[in-house]
């Protein structure tokens, strides 16, 4: 069974694998990732073996506070948030209890005033110290209860030293005059001022999942016992009777058993243009219905909506691990220690080197406080935040970290051809005209004998008459050839050249072997047995497939198309791209054609909408499912396209390029600042430059390291996929 628990009280990275090592060793919990940057938990776990309860009082024992996580969807939803806005304001109100009281402890520190000010500024410092710093001696007890090290045993231990040795020196002249009051009060100062802005820009990252939120219907009008009734959409059932008035929000998902309207669908699918609702066409909740009203009969609600269930995806792929974390979370799980190791050093080095106690003391508290490693921890999971929430913003969902990462590395995009690079039903494309007659007359008669027939290509013909079609005295059916119908003692016979064979009916060859060529079906229309026309059927392109294919190739992408159609067609369709096909092959086979491109190294896009692109999607380094399609493609696929916008494939493989970018560029700097950081606090360039890091500015670019990778990954919202 799986779980999602938010925890409160973690500081860094090192409090998240607390948390998961912990968890790990409890019987009966099979896997444990914890989310620093989301606050999250997932865990699963045996039922039989353990509880709920007990994970939650274990997370309890090691010094942090589980919750069971709410669907963000759900209206009532509001626990989490309002823990978030608690956080903060806790930390807003530390800040400026200790800002104040650190102030004049600051500025006292240079000057000496009057007699006994050392007691003065012990006073000041201490509830700065244990007070304001109480959250850092929490953390650094229960780590120890763990027999591991945080970054609150790091700030714990250092401005401690700092605070003790001050308040020796302050009481006894055996320890020297000088104090250390400032460096402790301004780095817990610091620090604090740090977290504040933290956890302003972490909440910031997952703002696509609070836009989402905020598009969601409070209330429906349903009718019940034959009269309106307004109510709230936590009380809607499936198989209420909902109405929707020009302006108000779809507030579940529906069919629509009355009206006409146009519905704006860009908050779910990112397509801008309204779309046209008629009795029987589906309706999204959140989506605004534009001028008509619509009565429409509830299919899902709650937490099987649209808009619900996109908001979960979001939620799995900000709280998965990419798989370039795990080199953060290794180097992560060591830094503590070895950096303790490192402090301790410089101090018994600068100490034996007759440097002094209060040199060999500022060293130590520089090593303790500059080392952070939350910002190796906030690297990748705040960029996957921010790149999945733009994503879902856009359309275009991807269910998991690793996807997102992997997109990008993609060599060979493989299209479906049915319903994927096509409309996926056939239309008109052409029509020949003979004898005189003029080509609306084909098209009429060729729907008059076409009225009563269920053939797909019957369909085509008949919806591409715009005038009322009258009816035909007589019909019959001639199975595999075509139709013989009459209409005002004429007679019309529509079909195959087996058909016109048959009746000895000459047509104009040339022009058909063109069409069928091009990949076309036709059918010729004789009215009393001369034949007056000819009328091609073709599935046609989406307006969006020679746009993404093109795009796919100035990336450098390797195309391909694979369909179970013949030959001809299929070659027909693939010249219009200009692209390879891969023709005549079962659904069974999809996924072995996969295989055969995965074993030449190349890594593999599936582009897919129906079930038997299922086995194919799965097979696929990345499965790509058009949202359009069956419900049994989109399960399978880890990105997941919205709209029928095939151009939403280029577009992800370059929000993944964008957001690895960004994961890079924060692990860098995040690295780049601890190489440099921590022997410059060790006091490697004294010897050179006669400079030794001072523990407050230590400290001050340790709280706003974390703060500039978070806000780095915000950047990514301005970018253009």
């Amino acid at each position: 069974m799986n779980t999602v628990l938010s925890i409160q009280g973690m500081h860094c990275v090192s409090c998240a694998q607390t948390i998961e090592k912990k968890l790990r060793k409890i019987n009966g919990v099979k896997s444990a990732i914890v989310h620093f940057a989301s606050e999250k938990a997932t865990i699963t776990y045996s039922p039989a073996q353990i509880t709920k309860e007990k994970i939650m009082l274990a997370i309890k024992h090691a010094g942090y506070t589980a919750v069971e996580a709410v669907q963000a969807a759900t209206v009532s939803a509001d626990r989490e948030k309002i823990a978030r806005q608690k956080e903060i304001r806790s930390l807003k109100n530390l800040f400026w209890i200790s800002f104040i009281l650190t102030l004049p402890i600051f500025i006292l520190s240079f000057v000496q005033v009057f007699a006994f000010q050392n007691y003065l500024l012990m006073i000041l410092a201490t509830p700065v110290q244990f007070y304001v710093g109480f959250r850092f001696y929490k953390g650094a007890y229960y780590a120890l209860k763990s027999l591991t090290a945080t970054m609150d045993t790091l700030i714990a231990i250092g401005t401690s030293a700092a605070y003790v040795y001050s308040v020796l020196a302050t009481i006894s002249s055996l320890f020297g005059s000088y104090i250390y009051f400032d460096t402790s009060a301004v780095i817990i100062t610091f620090i604090i001022l740090g977290k504040w802005f933290e956890a302003v820009t972490k909440g910031k990252t997952s703002q696509a999942i609070k836009k989402l939120i905020g598009l969601q219907a409070k209330t429906a009008t349903v009718i019940r016992k034959n009269k309106e009734m307004q109510i709230s959409i936590d009380d809607v059932v499936v198989s209420d009777i909902i109405v929707v008035k020009p302006g108000q929000k779809i507030p579940v998902d529906g069919i629509v058993i009355s009206g006409h309207s146009s519905v704006d669908e860009s908050m779910i699918t990112g397509e801008s243009i309204p779309v046209e609702k008629n009795k029987g066409d589906i309706v999204i909740s959140a989506t605004i219905n534009k001028y008509g009203s619509l009565t429409f009969r509830a299919t899902k609600v709650g937490k099987d909506t649209t808009l619900s269930q996109i908001i979960k995806l979001v939620e799995e792929a900000q709280q998965s691990k990419a798989p370039i974390q795990q080199l953060a979370d290794t180097v992560s799980s060591y830094f503590v220690p070895v950096v303790c190791m490192i402090a301790l050093l410089s101090f018994t080095l600068w100490f034996v080197m007759d440097a002094g106690f209060v040199f060999a003391l500022n060293a130590f508290i520089s090593v303790l406080i500059i080392a952070c490693p939350c910002a190796l921890g906030l690297a990748t999971p705040t960029a996957i935040m921010v790149g999945t929430g733009k994503g879902a913003q856009s359309g275009i969902l991807i269910k998991n970290a690793e996807a997102l990462e992997k997109a990008e590395k993609i060599t060979t995009v493989v299209f479906d051809k049915t319903g994927t690079v096509t409309e996926g039903k056939p239309k008109v494309t052409d029509v020949i005209a003979l004898q005189g007659y003029a080509e609306k007359e084909v098209l009429l008669y060729a729907a008059i004998a076409e009225k009563k027939s269920e053939h797909p290509l019957a369909e085509a013909i008949v919806s591409a008459v715009k005038i009322p079609i009258p009816q035909a005295s007589s019909f019959k059916a001639v199975p595999g050839a075509g139709i013989i119908a009459g209409y005002k003692q004429k007679s019309i016979i529509l079909g195959n050249r087996t058909l016109m064979n048959k009746y000895n009916i000459a047509v104009p060859e040339k022009q058909i072997r063109g069409l069928e060529n091009g990949g076309k079906t036709v059918m010729m229309l004789a009215v009393n047995k001369k034949c007056v026309g000819c009328i091609a059927v073709a599935d046609t392109l989406k307006e969006s497939s020679k746009e993404a294919i093109d795009a796919l190739r100035k990336m450098k992408k390797e195309v391909l198309m694979l369909t179970g159609d013949n030959q001809r067609t299929a070659h027909a369709i693939a010249k219009q791209l200009g692209v390879e096909v891969i023709a005549e092959v079962l659904p069974e086979d999809k996924e072995k054609e996969i295989r055969k491109l995965q074993k030449r190294k190349k890594v593999v896009a599936m582009v897919g909408d129906g079930i038997n692109d299922a086995p194919a999607l799965a097979q696929a380094d990345i499965g790509i499912a058009i949202g359009a399609g069956t419900d049994v493609a989109i399960e399978t696929g880890q990105i997941i396209l919205m709209k029928n916008d095939l151009q939403d494939v280029p577009r992800a493989i370059r929000l993944s390029a964008q957001t690895m970018k960004k994961i890079r560029q924060n692990l860098f700097w995040a690295f780049f600042y601890n190489s440099l950081g921590i022997p410059v606090a060790a006091g490697v360039l004294y010897p050179f430059t006669g400079f030794l890091l001072n523990p407050m500015i230590a400290g001050a670019a340790m709280a706003f390291s974390s703060v500039s990778v978070v806000s780095n990954s915000l950047l990514l919202k301005a970018k253009k996929a």
